[in-house]
């Protein structure tokens, strides 16, 4: 494989050089501080995506005209370019974009709020717009739960004086544990996959704070270093492989009991 040997721009010949690569990008400190990123912005990107779906799921379980129309306007984001969806938030982030713009003119004061310049709390904010754009798609996975749901086993509940909170979390939650399954496993793998939102909207910055691995792999392979790339995108696979296996399992398990 081309993680184990000294393919570049830079070289001639392609040797063998062994763990050389591994050793080199773990000892740089980068690759461990992307790897951690990385992570961080998968679960984060999994609770938002999940958390925002539930609630469109459940504010539009009925079927009328209305919720059907909402239905579709919040599945939008979903068949958007990822791209594109980056780049109209960096717009409107952005110091000089719509949202300062618009706050500007509410407080008649002009507003220069550097919403993506924050190493600490940019990563949130772009995470929640990788779930933004696919919280359409787990709406519909917890919708398509909701409707399994035997209405007799609701009428029930409801007779014997159960209120509409109680037989959400009490009969209703419980009885959405595949689709639960399927959208944090989705949502998390998939996203640890991810680039174009990022590099849409900061491009890894500010100072490397919301730089996941595959930023930095295509960065690397555009410096020509190509079994440097490799071994990182192969790091990465080993990290969604560890993550993915047990993750499932634990899924799969608690569905089985909620059952």
């Amino acid at each position: 494989m081309f993680a184990f040997t000294n393919w570049s721009a830079f070289s001639k010949t392609i040797d063998f050089n062994g763990l050389d690569n591994f050793r080199d990008l773990f000892q740089s400190g980068t690759l461990t501080r992307d790897l951690r990123t990385t992570f961080i912005y998968a679960v984060l990107v999994a609770i938002f995506q999940n958390t925002f779906g539930l609630i469109l799921a459940v504010f539009l379980e009925e079927d009328t005209r209305l919720n059907r129309f909402a239905r579709v306007m919040f599945f939008i984001p979903v068949i958007m370019s990822a791209l594109a969806v980056g780049y109209i938030w960096q717009a409107v982030l952005k110091t000089d974009g719509a949202l300062n713009s618009l706050l500007s003119l509410i407080s008649g004061a002009n507003v220069q709020i550097a919403w993506l310049g924050s190493p600490v709390w940019t990563l949130v904010l772009v995470a929640a717009i990788h779930g933004w754009k696919w919280m359409g798609l787990s709406m519909l996975i917890f919708l398509a739960g909701l409707k399994t749901i035997d209405p007799d086993v609701l009428e029930a509940a409801s007779i014997d004086g159960a209120n509409r909170r109680q037989i959400f979390w009490k009969i209703k939650f419980p009885l959405l544990a595949p689709a639960f399954t399927f959208n944090v496993a989705t949502a998390l793998l998939g996203s640890m996959n991810g680039f174009d939102i990022v590099q849409a909207t900061t491009a890894g910055g500010p100072g490397g704070s919301t730089e996941i691995l595959n930023i930095f792999v295509w960065r690397t392979f555009g410096k020509g270093l190509y079994s440097q790339s490799t071994t990182m995108s192969l790091v990465l696979f080993v990290m969604v492989t560890a993550v993915a296996l047990p993750l499932i399992w634990f899924l799969r398990r608690r569905e089985a009991k909620t059952l």
